[in-house]
């Protein structure tokens, strides 16, 4: 049996074909992780959303940003923006239980054995792992339960931007999402950075990596998570960062967590342009 983990897909099906064709890939034996945003901005997220929900207990999948907008827009509580590839999966007649099952879907994924956890975008310094699946589960309570519409309504937004314990409602709910989904880089002391998207060195003074931050309490688990493509991949300081920017003409990345941890990737078409909105 095989583990392959996988950056993030944002609808490019055929480019996620040639890449489990390249790693042999067996649903019968071997188990895939995805880093979250299976869908949007790519020509296929329909196809990539029905092919890993038909994979069944082969496929482990994080909610990605891109994810959650699709549930808050499928409520009609999120606007399409001009370069979402959304619609397919709200026009298929099989969209409610598509997006029941995702709604399903976890903020993070540990597996005990490999000492390593599956995330989208990262967590802050001031978590450690205990604590960061305590909170992802209380989003996950939240969205699989009848409150669920209501999330959604306050979910967007980028305050608070420090954590607290004693934080409550909405606000909290808002930071766990945006710590899991959106993060890249914070300040030493757990302040997140979410204006800053690109490549380490271009951030504001003050801001790093937020798993660079000195003290960073998760250190003793390997993280693997995807969301920052002008990253690319990064191995080190016990993470592994899988989005290499397929959408954007890069790659699509898989990397084997168990045993031989090769990496695999396969070259993408690209269908966005950075910084092009249309």
């Amino acid at each position: 049996m095989a583990i392959y983990a996988i950056g993030d897909i944002q609808g490019c099906f055929d480019e996620l074909q040639a890449l489990l064709a390249m790693c042999h890939f067996d649903p019968a034996t071997d188990r895939l992780w995805f880093t979250g945003d299976l869908v949007n901005r790519g020509p296929d997220s329909l196809k990539v959303l029905r092919f890993v929900r038909g994979l069944g207990e082969s496929a482990i999948t994080v909610l990605g940003n891109h994810d959650l907008h699709l549930l808050a827009v499928a409520e009609g509580l999120g606007k399409l923006h001009k370069p979402d590839t959304l619609q397919a999966i709200l026009d298929a007649p099989d969209r409610d239980e598509l997006l029941h099952w995702l709604r399903r879907q976890p903020l993070l994924y540990h597996d005990a054995d490999l000492n390593t956890a599956l995330v989208h975008a990262g967590l802050p310094p001031p978590w450690d792992l205990r604590e960061a699946r305590a909170y992802s589960v209380e989003v996950e309570t939240v969205l699989r339960g009848d409150e669920y519409r209501e999330f959604f309504v306050h979910m967007y937004g980028d305050k608070p931007r420090r954590w607290a314990k004693g934080l409550t409602g909405w606000d909290r709910l808002r930071f766990i999402v945006n710590c899991f989904t959106r993060l890249r880089f914070c300040r030493a002391d757990g302040e997140l950075c979410l204006k800053a998207k690109g490549e380490p060195g271009t951030q504001p003074a003050g801001c790093v990596p937020w798993f660079k931050v000195p003290g960073r309490r998760s250190t003793q688990t390997r993280i693997v998570f995807g969301h920052w493509s002008t990253l690319g991949l990064y191995q080190g300081d016990n993470v592994l960062a899988l989005d290499t920017g397929c959408l954007w003409g890069g790659l699509l990345t898989a990397a084997r967590l168990d045993g031989e941890h090769e990496l695999v990737s396969c070259d993408c078409s690209g269908y966005r342009q950075p910084g092009v909105e249309a």
